[in-house]
C-alpha cells in the first residue's frame, strides 16, 4: 500500500506538560475528585495529540489524522484532482477549552494546502521552512502537481 503520512509533532516541552497534567488528572481521579481530575485528563490528551493527514496514492483517497500513542483517528474520502501545493506562512491559535478551563498555544506556522478548482485541503502544517517545502516536493512528485510559493509577499512558481 502507497500512503503518504505526515504528522505534525508536538514540541517536547508541551509533550512534557501535556503528560504531566494528564498525571494529575489520572491522580486527581483516584483520589476522588471527578471533575478537576477530568478536566485535567482531557487537557493532558489535547497537549500530546499529534495531527496530520493521509494520502493513499493507491485508492486515490485521503483522510485528516489525529493521532495518540500511534492509534489514528480519521474518515477516508475520495481525493479530487489536485492542481498544486500552495505553501504559505501564517499564525495558529491551538485553543483547548474544558468545561470552565481554557487554554491557548500561539505560534508561526507554514502550512501546505493541495488546491483543486475553487477549493483547497490544508494537508499538513509545519513550523519549519525547509522541512515544509520538503513536503511540498514529495506532494508534488506523487501527485504531479505544481508547487506555489506564498512564504514571502510576491507568490512564485516552483
Amino acid at each position: 500500500m502507497n500512503v503518504i503520512v505526515y504528522l505534525k509533532e508536538v514540541p517536547c516541552f508541551i509533550k512534557v506538560f501535556g503528560i504531566a497534567v494528564g498525571f494529575f488528572g489520572i491522580t486527581a481521579l483516584a483520589s476522588g475528585n471527578l471533575l478537576y481530575g477530568l478536566i485535567a485528563v482531557v487537557i493532558g490528551i489535547n497537549l500530546v495529540i499529534l495531527e496530520g493527514s493521509e494520502l493513499n496514492l493507491e485508492y486515490k483517497t485521503y483522510r485528516m489524522v489525529k493521532s495518540i500513542f500511534g492509534i489514528k483517528f480519521g474518515k477516508w474520502k475520495p481525493c479530487p484532482r489536485f492542481e498544486y501545493v500552495s505553501v504559505f506562512k501564517t499564525r495558529e491559535t491551538k485553543r483547548i477549552n474544558v468545561i470552565t478551563a481554557t487554554t491557548a498555544f500561539n505560534n508561526d506556522i507554514i502550512v501546505l494546502n493541495l488546491f483543486y478548482g475553487n477549493n483547497n485541503i490544508t494537508f499538513y502544517k509545519i513550523d519549519n521552512k525547509t522541512d515544509a517545502f520538503k513536503v511540498a516536493e514529495h506532494f508534488k512528485l506523487a501527485l504531479d502537481i505544481d508547487i506555489l510559493d506564498a512564504t514571502e509577499s510576491e507568490s512564485k512558481w516552483l
